[in-house]
């Protein structure tokens, strides 16, 4: 008799029998279901207008044994004791609130989720958000988004319902171009991937289903996909302002600590909730973050062509990855984790601040050996200009040892990010940054090749077939 069943109970229970002529066993499954447990963490507010925001959030830990089917969501406003349901039919973890808001009142929002055995107890609240009102909207205000869940098109060419314009970018997986879409005008764009083996059908069709998992202000969103013969495309919203280093080194612009630590937190909000949906970018670098427009601060991460869903007790090993920004366990070909992430964006941090990037060798072979030995430091001119606070939150995140650095949570509450006053206020100097995006376009420009995975495979020869979840690209 088993009491209080709890999913602790779920699993394969065997009866043995046995008596002085021998024994026999019988085998019976046990799945416990029950309603999900709430949403976890606070719902993310955004895109705050007079009369209307977007709220997204992460999913419940454990779905109840049943997968999540909708999410309902309340609001109430500051004072009040009664909550409002919203709509009780989200199947995302995004919703547009377009209803119901008046101009300057304050509101809280929580979600319940929803799966076929009933409904979850309400998740955290969120922070009080105050609506805009006419005379002080914010300027740079994001647009609503409305987050759609994308399935891949293979009955229509994507040239019948969207114009193709410039082309953007090309690389090894394929080209970026301009599109605006005929039945609207909105200007898209579009990621034509080769996609000539199933294996590249497969990864293509791998990268929207994550895509539909990380609907997130700081995150470039999916708005249509479609198959074709030799081609995979993702049609994205379009992003304007260009790369976020490109941005900094502009004239208009002035560089400091306090400028940093906006473009940061920023970042980290994205792969916090990029990391709270269980998936890993592994691909963070500076072309990897782009401004909204040429003319605010706002960011967003794109291009998630490499990245992994993590699952609990699977180990995941990877060859990918740029040089420069590669954690030194995706070099050893050890498995991966969150705090992979985290190493990029030390690196990122220290390029944003100081200029230069801590690893850069003559060659690829070179860049990796540095970052295997682990060994960085300032340059005097950075270490004397820097405050103590930012230079601590990049040690804390190039730590050799994957499970010292902080996690994106952790990240975001280091004082450097949290308190502003702690920041130096001194300009800091964009010629070496300057210097870096020249390097960068040049080496575009010429045959880069990436040392990984000959280096990984001589020095690894052994684990070459020990993970059951491998992957290898390059760039």
């Amino acid at each position: 008799m088993i009491r209080q069943v709890s999913e602790e109970d779920s699993g394969s229970y065997t009866l043995c029998v046995q008596d002085q002529t021998g024994s026999i066993q019988h085998h019976s499954s046990l799945a416990v279901v029950d309603h999900p447990s709430p949403p976890s963490g606070k719902p993310l507010v955004s895109a705050v207008v007079q009369s209307s925001l977007t709220l997204s959030w992460s999913g419940p830990c454990y779905d109840g044994g049943s997968a999540v089917l909708r999410y309902s969501i309340e609001v109430k406003p500051v004072g009040r004791d009664s909550w409002k349901l919203l709509t009780d039919t989200c199947t995302s973890t995004s919703f547009h609130v377009k209803e119901g808001l008046v101009p300057g009142e304050q509101y809280q929002f929580r979600v319940r989720a929803t799966n076929a055995y009933g409904v979850s107890e309400p998740g955290a609240e969120s922070d009080i958000v105050v609506m805009a009102s006419s005379r002080d909207e914010d300027p740079e205000c994001e647009e609503p988004v409305e987050y759609t869940e994308v399935t891949v098109n293979t009955t229509d060419r994507v040239d019948n319902l969207y114009i193709k314009l410039e082309k953007l970018g090309m690389g090894k997986f394929g080209q970026v171009y301009k599109l605006q879409e005929k039945r609207t005008g909105k200007i898209r764009a579009g990621k034509f991937s080769k996609a000539r083996l199933q294996k590249d059908i497969a990864n293509a069709r791998s990268e929207v289903e994550l895509m539909n998992k990380l609907h997130h202000p700081r995150l470039v969103h999916c708005v249509a996909a479609f198959q074709e013969p030799g081609w995979v495309i993702l049609v994205l919203e379009y992003i304007a302002g260009g790369e976020l280093f490109e941005r900094i080194v502009a004239d208009d612009f002035e560089h400091t600590e306090i400028t940093s630590v906006d473009y940061m937190s920023q970042i980290l909000s994205g792969v916090g909730y990029m990391h709270q949906q269980g998936i890993v970018h592994l691909d963070l670098k500076p072309e990897n973050i782009v401004c909204v427009s040429k003319v605010d601060t706002r960011v967003k991460i794109i291009d998630f062509g490499l990245a992994r869903k993590l699952e609990p007790g699977v180990p995941v090993k990877v060859l990918q990855g740029t040089a420069e920004f590669v954690a030194p366990e995706v070099i050893a070909y050890e498995p991966v984790g969150f705090t992979t992430d985290m190493w990029s964006l030390g690196v990122i941090c220290f390029i944003l601040l100081s200029g230069e990037s801590p690893f850069q060798g003559e060659n690829d072979t070179e860049t990796l050996q540095n970052i295997t030995s682990g060994n960085w430091e300032f340059d005097e001119e950075t270490d004397a200009v820097l405050s103590d606070s930012a230079k601590d939150f990049i040690r804390r995140l190039l730590q050799k040892n994957m499970k010292s650095r902080l996690t994106a949570e952790q990240a975001v509450n280091h004082p450097w990010i949290k308190d502003k006053a702690i920041s130096s206020t001194k300009t800091l100097s964009k010629e070496k940054i300057k210097k870096f995006l020249a390097r960068q376009k040049w080496q575009k420009t010429g045959k880069a090749v990436l040392a990984l995975k000959r280096m990984a495979m001589l020095s690894h020869k052994s684990d070459s077939n020990s993970s059951p979840t491998t992957d290898s690209k390059f760039f």
